[in-house]
């Protein structure tokens, strides 16, 4: 299958995408992954993407759509993928499409990961990170820690991050009914787009995603 996933931050697209791409046997490709490897590769697109990213730019589309090309283009992925990130904007949506037909390929399902934008805050902005070890992350709701303010693993000092603030996240939230949001009516006239609820437990939110791509 060949599928894009889309949601606000903090809807839980990474996770989400791990899992599915687990249990489809497809390679996730995020557009994060892509700028790292290539970057630490160190290949043309990679040395491009970061001139811009050390110029404080942001990356151009041509580029974004190179290094993704790239990637689909893997043995891995022949028998598809799972998007995530990509496309980030109608542009990209319609250079992505071109791509797929030039090699006789159309995208299967676009799957909208849907959450309130007071949840999105919440869960972004309740996050504390220990100094320590960024692997230990807590949550002042959901998980919080047995002692305020204290990593349980080692006892660093948990604090929050500059772009985990509600007034950045919600700036993010601004970016992404801009920029990103406009693609799923993109999608909505090819019909492919399920809306997935992203409330509720992890395995729950799998289960209705993977419930929608076979269409039951």
């Amino acid at each position: 299958m060949r599928i894009v996933l889309v949601g606000p931050p903090g809807a839980g697209k990474g996770t989400q995408a791990t899992r599915l791409a687990e249990t489809l046997h497809i390679p996730h490709i995020s557009t994060g992954d892509l700028f790292r490897a290539n970057i630490s590769r160190q290949t043309e697109l990679g040395k491009l993407a970061k001139s811009y990213m050390d110029a404080g730019n942001l990356v151009p589309d041509e580029v974004t759509i190179a290094m993704a090309k790239d990637r689909m283009e893997q043995p891995d992925a022949e028998g598809g993928f799972l998007l995530d990130g990509f496309p980030r904007n109608v542009s990209q949506a319609e250079a992505l499409d071109e791509l797929l037909e030039t090699e006789d390929m159309k995208l299967d399902a676009v799957l909208d990961l849907e959450a309130p934008e007071d949840e999105v805050v919440k869960r972004i902005a309740g996050r504390r990170v220990c100094r320590n070890d960024s692997a230990h992350v807590f949550h002042v709701a959901y998980t919080p820690p047995k002692k305020e303010g204290v990593c349980d693993v080692c006892g660093g000092e948990l604090y929050q991050r500059d772009d985990d603030s509600e007034e950045t996240v919600r700036k993010r939230l601004e970016v992404y009914h801009t920029q990103t949001e406009p693609i799923i009516d993109y999608y909505k006239a090819q019909g492919l787009v399920t809306t997935v609820s992203a409330m509720g437990k992890v395995a729950d939110v799998t289960k209705r995603a993977m419930s929608a791509l076979s269409g039951s």
